[in-house]
């Protein structure tokens, strides 16, 4: 059916003799052909935000329904892909139309002439399930894409082919009660519908980052949440950059929402050329990147994050580990704020839309461990970061409480510390992360039994500083104790020597679970060796001195696969202090 536009307000459009239509079905606009949503009805009119630019549409155009929602394909060909919003692949529009996305385009998400090689895993005859893998194709030399069969189909399979298809031709027949179907290797689903799933699962293990900060105090369960706050130029676009390259996950999904278009385009060329870690392959090679940059048209950021979350959950379904990076959700919120204002809708906090908070909850309650579907027992999992940039740093604004509420994991980025160039600027004394407890028997486990104690360690020393460095300020560092100054001293190698990370160092950049484990047991045996000494009346200022102080602070650019190297740091700590008791040894 066919309506008329009555009015034009910016990206939204209202159209009447839509009655037959439905909430979030896509509609095209004018003889243009552009992308729009329907996202309000009243009556025969129906309100359409647009997701391209709608400069030079008038009053008495026609607005064309398809009658189903915005859906995303998913298919062989996603991983590598970057992508706009509603997953228009931007390297192909390039290629046809030039630098610059021409309005009303047609253009497949996915290349569908491409051929695939298809592998069966199962023989004819078998019964078959919605979510059971049919066979696989490797789509990357890091991915092997699964296929699953189509979601809501029962059956048993009569035929399966092994060659070289696209993603359109048939590979196998499955014969249901009604009738026999052809499945292709395509499938498509509605953005703002979740995946189902058997069972979701309680977070157990954690997400491995390789930042000490976040590792060591404020770990990140694997399907858990976070956020990251902050104001701008604290250090949130990198520290989701490093999440990305280093984070123990098997695919990332990047959505760059409303973020500035240069700092897309270091992703899109730092990815490329970074390693992964575990295979040694371009990064790309198990990403796939949706760019959404503040230029484009608002509307099509609210979709952005449905579309990089459900393809997030149709990997998770093959079973893979899933990280999607989402910077930033207040651009997301604020595209809400814009259209919903378009709207006429009664305003909440600062404007926002009341229902805010909904749909923040919405997005990041697809995250998690689950059971996927299938006779197999897999367990497939996304873990949702999210960027928030609130106005000025104001933790207080409503897009941080509404997350905040939500999260599990919050890792506050401090202006302060980013402008002492300490990074990443994750303040210590706002940050927690309430998986914690919930993993200290894996890191007791997996790591050392006295993880956790290391940890614990970590936290006391900091939470001690913050309260002697208010009598520093008032009365000055000669009124505190030997062991007062000592703690400051063990506090300022923490946040030097330990949490401070270089995230452009070949070396720095990542440390392992166990390279942590050992450089915070350094620190610690460092101040219960010195505490001891200061107990036999050795001297503060020699203790301070001591050769073994500087390779402390040199032990986090130790190489991986020389972590013996940290042992000796132990013994030399422990020779060079004790002498200082028996007064028989002098350093030059």
């Amino acid at each position: 059916m066919q309506g008329k536009i009555i009015k034009v307000s910016g990206p939204l459009i209202v159209a009447e003799n839509m009655a037959d239509c439905k909430m979030y079905d896509v509609v095209r606009v004018s003889e243009t052909g552009l992308i729009g949503e329907i996202i309000e009805l009243r009556g025969d009119r129906a309100s359409i935000q647009v997701y391209e630019e709608t400069s030079g549409l008038g009053v008495g155009e026609t607005v064309t329904t398809t009658n189903s929602p915005l859906s995303v394909e998913l298919a062989p060909g996603l991983i590598e892909g970057i992508f706009d919003g509603i997953q228009r692949p931007l390297t192909t529009l390039k290629d046809n139309y030039g630098d610059r996305i021409r309005r009303g385009v047609k253009v497949n998400s996915l290349d569908h002439e491409k051929l695939w090689h298809f592998k069966p895993c199962i023989n004819v005859g078998e019964m078959v399930s919605e979510g059971d893998i049919l066979g696989t194709v490797e789509e990357t030399s890091i991915v092997t894409h699964k296929i699953l069969v189509p979601l809501g189909i029962n059956g048993r399979l009569t035929e399966i082919y092994e060659g070289d298809f696209n993603i359109d031709q048939t590979i196998a027949k499955i014969a249901t009660d009604e009738k026999t179907l052809d499945i292709c290797m395509l499938q498509r689903w509605p953005v703002r519908k979740g995946r189902p799933y058997k069972q979701k699962l309680p977070p157990y293990e954690p997400m491995v980052t390789g930042q000490r900060v976040i590792d060591t105090l404020f770990p990140v369960a694997r399907g858990g949440v976070a956020a990251v706050p902050g104001p701008f130029g604290s250090g949130k676009t990198v520290v989701q950059h490093q999440l990305a390259k280093w984070a123990d996950a098997e695919i990332i999904v990047y959505v760059g929402c409303g973020e500035r278009g240069n700092e897309m385009t270091d992703v899109l060329n730092e990815f490329p050329q970074l390693r992964d870690p575990t295979t040694g392959e371009p990064l790309m090679k198990r990403t796939v990147l949706i760019a959404n940059t503040s230029d484009m048209p608002v509307a099509a950021r609210e979709a952005s994050i449905y579309t990089g979350i459900t393809i997030a959950e149709y990997f998770r379904d093959m079973g893979y580990n899933v990280a999607i990076m989402a910077d930033s959700t207040s651009r997301w919120a604020e595209a809400l704020r814009e259209m919903s204002g378009r709207l006429e809708e009664m305003p909440g906090e600062e404007g926002y839309p009341a229902y805010l908070s909904s749909r923040l909850a919405e997005y990041y309650e697809r995250a998690g461990i689950v059971k996927v579907l299938g006779k197999e027992d897999r367990q497939g999992s996304i873990t949702a970061i999210g960027a928030v940039s609130p106005q000025g740093g104001d933790l207080s604004e409503p897009v941080s409480q509404a997350t905040l509420r939500i999260v599990k994991v919050f890792w506050g980025l401090s202006a302060q510390l980013a402008y002492r160039r300490h990074f990443p600027a994750i303040d210590w004394m706002i940050s927690y992360s309430l998986y914690a407890d919930n993993m200290k028997e894996w890191f007791n486990e997996n790591i050392a039994p006295d993880y956790s104690e290391l940890r614990q360690f970590i936290n006391n020393i900091l939470q001690e500083e913050s309260e002697l460095e208010e009598i520093v300020r008032l009365i000055g560092m000669d009124a505190l104790s030997n062991n007062d100054r000592l703690t400051m001293e063990t506090a300022k190698i923490i946040r030097e020597d330990y949490l401070h990370q270089n995230a452009f160092h070949e070396v720095d950049t990542y440390t392992s679970l166990n390279k942590q484990y050992k450089m915070v047991k350094i620190i610690r045996h460092f101040d219960n060796e010195a505490r001891n000494a200061l107990k036999d009346y050795a001297d503060l200022e020699e203790i301070l001195n001591l050769p073994c102080k500087e390779k402390i602070g040199r032990a986090k650019y130790v190489t991986e696969d020389n972590l013996s190297a940290l042992d000796d740091i132990i013994n030399e700590i422990t020779s060079q202090i004790r002498a200082l008791t028996r007064g028989d040894v002098t350093y030059d």
